[in-house]
């Protein structure tokens, strides 16, 4: 992948929290149009580095860049601008129950943009479209099945026709044959759209579809980086205890909780 045009750049990455070093000196490269799948045992720091990754968290040192802007030397309108070149699937959706599916997928157009509600209505129904929820725009939240509820969240996600997209545990708490449907469906949103996917999991089935490449954090640091091939063969014990979720083994199982 040297010849690619790199989307997101992460150099020297620390972040704390009350003392702790939640991640502690990550560098890696994303490129344009891949899937990135970053895993780890919960509290290992994933969820906290996409985050950061998105803007939403200052690091506490270190650089991210996005097409090669520093993010951290933008003062706050610069910040988001760029943050609006981005989208965020949440690991519960994060839908709010008082409003139509159709006006969640809305949302990030009225509040960024000053298009006509008429063509706000038009992009939210493609968008749902595409995700194979045509005739579900009226109905709400408490009306729709879980699975239902992550596709509007990929739906809003993709509303502003974003460059890269951030998905926290897309498929937490699904059975797995909507786990494989919704991971078919990043894929086809991410060649279709040309998008960047960077997906934080922990369901190695899910990253084993998804992954172009793999990221392992262990304990806010930062293992290897890899094709599936080369993590499936890598020589480290933790990410061989990890992906094969082994009970004996170098991980600490007391490290291991929320």
């Amino acid at each position: 992948m040297a010849n690619r045009e790199i989307a997101i750049q992460v150099k020297n990455l620390v972040k704390v929290f009350d003392g702790r070093k939640v991640l502690d000196n990550i560098n890696f490269d994303i490129y344009q149009g891949e899937t990135f799948v970053i895993v780890g045992g919960s509290g290992c720091g994933k969820s906290t580095l996409l985050r950061v990754m998105a803007g939403g968290l200052d690091p506490t040192s270190g650089q991210v860049f996005f097409n090669g802007k520093d993010m951290g030397v933008l003062d706050r309108e610069g910040k988001e601008k760029v943050k609006r070149r981005f989208g965020m699937s949440f690991q519960s959706a994060a839908l709010l129950d008082f409003l139509t599916v159709e006006e969640n997928v809305s949302l990030p157009l009225k509040e960024h943009t000053k298009l006509d509600d008429d063509i706000i209505r038009i992009i939210a129904r493609m968008k749902l479209n595409f995700v194979g929820l045509k005739g579900f725009e009226n109905y709400f939240p408490s009306q729709i099945s879980g699975g239902m509820k992550k596709r509007v969240g990929l739906a809003r996600a993709i509303a502003m026709d974003p460059e890269i997209v951030f998905y926290d545990e897309p498929t937490a708490g699904l059975d797995p044959v909507i786990c494989a449907v919704v991971d078919q469906l990043i894929l086809d949103l991410t060649k279709k759209l040309n998008l960047t996917s960077i997906v934080v999991t922990h369901n190695m089935e899910s990253v084993f579809r998804i992954a172009d490449r793999i990221a392992m954090l262990y304990n806010g640091k930062l293992l290897q980086v890899g094709t599936k091939e080369e993590i499936k063969n890598s020589d480290n014990a933790i990410i061989q205890q990890f992906i094969k979720g082994e009970i004996v083994g170098p991980i600490q199982l007391n490290a291991v909780g929320e």
